[in-house]
C-alpha cells in the first residue's frame, strides 16, 4: 500500500497546536533530530510505522554497519553504552533502536544517566508498550529527546486515514461505508491496513468499495460477533442471536470461550453503566474503561438496554453455567446456548 502522505490525514485537526506528534513529523522532515526518542502507546501500527520512518530518515539507504536493534528484557546495557560510545563507520550517526525493553518500567539509573550525556553521533529510538512517567529514563528521555504517545485514533481519524488511503489507490469509498468497514473489522489499524490489501485486490479494475465488498472479503473480528451477539440479545432478538453463537461455533470457538467473552463484555458493559449513572461523558469513559472513544460509544448505546441489576445478574448466570460445565451438569455447547436463550427470550 502506498502510505505516503497518510500523517499528514493523523495531524489534521492540530492546525497550529504544536504535538509530539507534529513535533515527530517536523524533525522527520527537517532532519533535525533529537539524540533520543521513545515512541510509545497502545497503537502498535504507528509505533511501528514512525519508527521505520525515524530510521530510514536518520540512516543512509542500506546503511546496516550503523544500525542496531534491540528487543526484550534483561538487555546488557553496558553493552549498548559501549556501542553508543563506538563512532559511526563513514556516516554522521549511529541509530540504536530499541525495543519493549521494560527499561521505562524498571529503569537501569545508569542509562537514564547516560541518556543524559550521550555523544552527539548517535541516536536512541525506544519503542515502547507501556512506561512508568515516574521513572529516571522517562524523565531523562524527555529532559533530552521526545516523548511521543501513539494511542488509539478516533473514530473521525480513521476515517480520514481509511480514505486517504483508499483515494491514494485510485478507489472511492461512502463515508457511511468507511463507517460500516469500522464497526466490522474492528479499529486496530495494522488489522485495518491488511483488510485494506484484500479489499484493493478483490476490487480491481472497479472504482467503489462496497457494502457488498466488505462483506464478501473482510474478515469479521470474533470480538465483533460477540458484540453483535449481545446486541441481538439486548433487543431479544433471539434467532439472530443463536445464529451469531453457531457461527462462532462453526468458526471452531469453544463454548466455553465464548462464555468467556460474553462474560467480558457483560461485565464491560456494567462498568460503562456504572459510569454512565455518575454522569461521565464518552471521552471519560473511554479513558475509564480503557476503550477506544468509537467503542466507548457503542457500548454506552448497548448498556442503555440493560439496567444494572439485570447486568449483575447476567454475570451471576455466567458464574453459574461455568460451574455447571466444571461439574459436569451440563455439556459446554449446551449451556452456553440454554445462557444465550435466556437473556435473549421476550420480556413478558
Amino acid at each position: 500500500m502506498n502510505l505516503k502522505g497518510e500523517f499528514s490525514i493523523l495531524l489534521r485537526g492540530e492546525k497550529d497546536r504544536r504535538t509530539p506528534m507534529k513535533s515527530l513529523n517536523e524533525d522527520i522532515k527537517t532532519g533535525n533530530f533529537k539524540p533520543v526518542y521513545l515512541l510509545y502507546g497502545e497503537e502498535a501500527y504507528l509505533k511501528k510505522q514512525y519508527r521505520d520512518r525515524l530510521t530510514k530518515a536518520v540512516l543512509p539507504e542500506g546503511d546496516t554497519v550503523n544500525y542496531a536493534h534491540y528487543e526484550g528484557k534483561g538487555l546488557n546495557v553496558p553493552e549498548i553504552i559501549d556501542l553508543a560510545e563506538t563512532m559511526p563507520f563513514f556516516a554522521e550517526k549511529r541509530l540504536i533502536v530499541i525495543e519493549d525493553s521494560g527499561l521505562f518500567k524498571n529503569a537501569d539509573a545508569k542509562f537514564a544517566d547516560y541518556i543524559k550525556s550521550m555523544p552527539e553521533t548517535v541516536c536512541f529510538v525506544f519503542v515502547e508498550s507501556e512506561v512508568d512517567k515516574r521513572s529516571k529514563m522517562y524523565k531523562a528521555v524527555k529532559d533530552t529527546g521526545r516523548v511521543v504517545e501513539l494511542g488509539r485514533q478516533d473514530e473521525k481519524t480513521l476515517l480520514l486515514w481509511l480514505a486517504g488511503n483508499i483515494k491514494r489507490e485510485g478507489r472511492q469509498i461512502k463515508q457511511s461505508t468507511a463507517e460500516y468497514m469500522l464497526s466490522r473489522t474492528g479499529t486496530d489499524m495494522e488489522n485495518l491496513e491488511r483488510e485494506m490489501e484484500k479489499l484493493f485486490s478483490y476490487t480491481l479494475g472497479r472504482n467503489e468499495i462496497t457494502v457488498a465488498d466488505i462483506d464478501a472479503i473482510c474478515t469479521t473480528q470474533i470480538t465483533n460477533k460477540i458484540f453483535d451477539m449481545i446486541e441481538a440479545v439486548a433487543t431479544r432478538q433471539q434467532r439472530k442471536a443463536l445464529d451469531y453463537y453457531y457461527d462462532l461455533l462453526a468458526l471452531k470457538e469453544p463454548p466455553m470461550r465464548i462464555l468467556y467473552l460474553l462474560a467480558r463484555q457483560f461485565r464491560l458493559l456494567l462498568q460503562v453503566k456504572d459510569l454512565m449513572n455518575q454522569g461521565a461523558d464518552k471521552s471519560t469513559i473511554a479513558k475509564k474503561a480503557g476503550l477506544h472513544p468509537f467503542v466507548a460509544g457503542k457500548n454506552m448505546q448497548q448498556s442503555r438496554s440493560f439496567t444494572m441489576r439485570e447486568l449483575k445478574g447476567i454475570m451471576e448466570e455466567a458464574a453459574d453455567t461455568e460451574e455447571a460445565v466444571k461439574t459436569g451438569r451440563l455439556s459446554d455447547t449446551m449451556s452456553v446456548e440454554l445462557f444465550i436463550v435466556k437473556y435473549s427470550a421476550p420480556k413478558k
